[in-house]
């Protein structure tokens, strides 16, 4: 009969189980992505307005200096900034990993100890007379060798991870430049709107004083009074809730530069300001070079690839390297006798997963998901911009279209309102054609300075669409 020793099960036990961890796991392949769209509205080739400094996008001296000063202080670009240290942390973090440890050790036990079950010693024991020596004073290392690219994959996440954090930062800049040129061109829209309803305050009390005079004279009813004195307050009510507007937008700016509300100097009108001349958007494939979201989507994406290569890798057996120098004697005094008491050792071990199999296949599974979750923000990133750079192109040039017939349109009320006071006093209009001729051409005025305003807005927004505002 054949008898096995234990020693030998043990080994076998030990192989296999190695020989299990060493189990190949296929990472699998990612889903097709659709193809970009070659161009946006048939354009082949053009100068993208994103490449233009926003220094220079933004011929309005006013609004630079504001959004210099929202650069430098505002609280989610301070935080973005922090970002990147925390993730260089994390990097310097994974890099370390690749190099050895160093302790100092300094080891005193008491009373007898016995072996262990392979009759081995670690940390610079030494076996003398069945008897463990208590002391150890010394320098001990430890190494995991990176067989499988483990550590190495975990740095290169890392790095990654501090590229997408810049890219992050970048667009928190992209995005706080429009939000503040956005609420700037807003503020001196509400500006000329307030200059508007101002103004045909003072037309309205004019007419108001001139049907009073006209009813002294027997050519006006009351009801006439009634109706231009009803028409005067309401424009003054509206005049109040154009000043809030401004407190609100004001507020909101001082908001984004990081300070408490003060007064913003803007420009004297908006419509002073030009808008650029070429509105050129480039190719679609261009986006990837300019929008920060774009390029951080995909180092997240980079990131998950190499984390889960780190993953895989927790499958393999590691190899560690544990090397030793120091004091070593059964009692602290006779430590210091050179050079009997000096040990050095040298220690390896080779350590299998066996019995966490199913915790590892999860942590892989969890990292196929986080790297699917990252390649469909990716793709996301890529199709939403997309969109919204066609989107904004379109409606640039649409509230162009608007506002060259708003503006037309209201010179032709402002040219009625002249012509209903004239056919006024002559007898051959009605106080109720004055009324709606001013009426109409206020509403107008105020169309025309929002839907100006609007057009700066979809500039803007198509400026942030394609990535302008880092450079």
């Amino acid at each position: 009969m054949i008898r096995i020793d234990q020693k030998v099960i043990l080994s076998i036990i030990i192989i296999a189980g190695i020989f299990g961890g060493c189990k190949s796991i296929d990472i699998p392949e990612k889903p097709d992505m659709p193809k970009i769209p070659a161009t946006f509205i048939g354009e082949k080739d053009s100068i993208n307005i994103a490449h233009i400094p926003w220094n220079k996008f933004f011929n309005d001296p006013n609004l630079n200096s504001l959004i210099e000063e929202a650069l430098e202080h505002n609280l989610d670009m301070l935080a973005a900034v922090e970002r990147i240290e925390v993730a260089t942390a994390q990097y310097r973090i994974e890099k370390g990993r690749l190099y050895p440890t160093v302790d100092g050790i300094a080891r005193y036990r008491s009373g007898n100890i016995k072996p262990n079950l392979l009759s081995g010693t670690v940390n610079g024991d030494r076996n003398v007379d069945n008897q463990i020596e208590r002391s150890f004073l010394g320098f001990q290392s430890t190494w995991e060798i990176d067989l499988w690219g483990k550590i190495k994959n975990r740095k290169k996440a890392a790095h990654q991870r501090i590229l997408a954090t810049e890219k992050g930062r970048l667009l928190v800049q992209t995005t706080l430049i429009a939000e503040v040129a956005k609420l700037y061109y807003e503020l001196l829209g509400f500006d000329k709107e307030l200059e508007t309803i101002n103004k045909n305050i003072d037309y309205q009390e004019i007419a108001l004083e001139l049907i009073k005079i006209q009813k002294m004279a027997g050519r006006a009813n009351e009801l006439a009074v009634q109706q231009f004195a009803a028409q005067l307050l309401a424009t003054k009510s509206l005049r109040y809730e154009k000043e809030q507007e401004i407190i609100a937008a004001e507020n909101s700016l001082n908001y984004l530069l990081g300070r408490y509300p003060e007064e913003i100097p803007r420009a004297e009108s908006l419509l002073d300001i030009n808008l650029p001349e070429a509105i050129n958007v480039g190719v679609p494939t261009d986006l990837l070079l300019r929008r920060p979201d774009v390029q951080q989507a995909e180092l997240e994406l980079l990131a998950t690839d190499a984390h889960l290569a780190a993953a895989r890798a927790e499958f393999f057996p590691s190899l560690s390297l544990t090397p030793y120098i120091g004091l070593n004697e059964q009692n602290i005094p006779s430590a210091f006798n050179f050079p009997g008491a000096l040990t050095v050792g040298f220690l390896g071990g080779i350590t299998a997963p066996i019995f966490q199999q199913f915790k590892i296949r999860a942590g892989f599974n969890k990292s196929i998901a986080n790297n699917r979750i990252a390649y469909y923000q990716y793709q996301q990133a890529i199709m939403n911009g997309y969109r919204e750079v066609l989107t904004n192109l379109r409606r640039v040039d649409k509230m162009k279209k608007k506002y060259a017939l708003k503006e037309e349109e209201t010179q032709v009320l402002l040219n009625s309102i002249q012509i209903a006071n004239d056919l006024f006093r002559g007898g051959y209009a009605t106080y109720l054609e004055v009324i709606t001729a001013q009426a109409r051409a206020l509403e107008a005025e105020l169309e025309m300075t929002n839907t100006r305003k609007e057009v700066f807005l979809s500039v803007v927004d198509l400026y942030r669409s394609l990535g302008g505002g880092w450079n």
